[in-house]
């Protein structure tokens, strides 16, 4: 029974009314510390693993991967490191099981410069891949939300670094930083540095699209802080283009580094899959049979960790689809019915 207004008896509500409101109602259950992290693994663990388990994609992706990052890690201590005269000269692959892949012209093992050089990839892999993904979402980002001189200002970077011809660029700044060159870290993000343009264009066209949303609309009218909309709001709405492309440009890096290595462009002082390359064809692998798997080895390291990465792509792209995730999520299973691959792939193309 509500209190009658005119006996002075009723509570006045904090909006200046005397009848009961909806926004006065809280919740009786507190959240405890435990359901957070409860949730937060349900969220960023649980329900992930559950989606990439029941995808082969993601299984051979990983599998993959794994091998390489094996041959990186334990690899290069279970493999001792090869020099000239290591052994026989072009010893064919399986012939001898002390150089079972082979080994070069100058009698080094293949497989012992194949394990070393992954190392080394797979850093700068890593490297050029996190500096296109934090550079281009911090430029898309910021310059999609805010608008104004700041849009145009980072918009202008954007389109210089858009319109550098790529392959120069590099060039010139090996030279100028050829002492820093031989760091994986820094030679990844090298490659990566007229990389992160077109990204940062393409996330700034979905800001622009967001920030009208009305979620958005609403935070900003809390007058929450922007670091917060952009935490919390506009980020979340762009990871599965920012993941997918992440690992887009770790397969990036991995042509250019190794195309520039073939082509000499690139100083070296280790040896690598492009140094391979380069020394198989100068010593004329390409018509002597003898020298066949010189070539083919390092190749078919490069397309096996290429592939790996596709894989790991097509999949993570069900990772962040809300259909997909309602489907894995705890106790939600028969909820929703299964939607085609054709569909899944369309709701998470942008």
């Amino acid at each position: 029974m509500n209190p009658d207004p005119t006996d002075g008896s009723a509570t006045v509500r904090s909006d200046g009314g005397m009848v009961d409101s909806p926004f006065e109602t809280t919740s009786s259950v507190e959240e405890t510390r435990g359901d957070r992290i409860d949730r937060f693994l349900e969220g960023f663990v649980r329900t992930p693993w559950s989606i990439l388990r029941d995808d082969w994609r993601a299984v051979a992706g990983f599998a993959i991967l794994s091998v390489y990052v094996l041959l990186g890690t334990a690899g290069v201590y279970l493999v001792e490191p090869t020099h000239p005269a290591h052994g026989p000269r072009l010893l064919g692959p399986f012939e001898n099981w002390q150089f079972p892949l082979g080994t070069t012209s100058s009698g080094r093992d293949i497989l012992a410069m194949t394990v070393h050089s992954t190392p080394s990839i797979l850093v700068m892999m890593a490297s050029g891949a996190i500096f296109t993904v934090a550079v281009g979402t911090f430029f898309g980002v910021v310059a999609g939300y805010k608008g104004g001189m700041i849009d145009t200002v980072l918009s202008t970077i954007t389109d210089v670094f858009i319109n550098i011809p790529g392959l120069p660029l590099v060039i010139v700044l090996a030279t100028l930083l050829e002492e820093w060159i031989n760091n994986p870290v820094a030679l990844g993000a090298l490659l990566a540095v007229a990389a992160w343009a077109g990204l940062a264009r393409a996330i700034r066209s979905q800001v622009l699209t967001l920030r009208s949303e009305s979620f958005v609309e609403s935070a900003r009218a809390m007058d929450l802080p922007t670091r917060w909309v952009l935490s919390r709001e506009i980020l979340p709405h762009l990871m599965p283009y920012v993941v997918v492309n992440m690992v887009n440009a770790a397969r990036s890096i991995i042509f250019a580094a190794v195309a520039l290595y073939f082509l000499g462009v690139l100083p070296f002082s280790d040896s690598n899959w492009g140094v391979m390359l380069s020394n198989a064809y100068h010593a004329g692998a390409l018509y002597r049979p003898a020298a066949y798997h010189w070539l083919l080895v390092p190749m078919i390291a490069i397309s096996g960790i290429a592939i790996g990465l596709i894989l790991l792509a097509q999949s993570l792209d069900r990772v962040f689809n809300p259909r997909a995730r309602a489907r894995h999520e705890r106790g939600s299973g028969d909820a929703i019915e299964p939607d085609s691959e054709a569909e899944t792939t369309q709701m998470t193309q942008v």
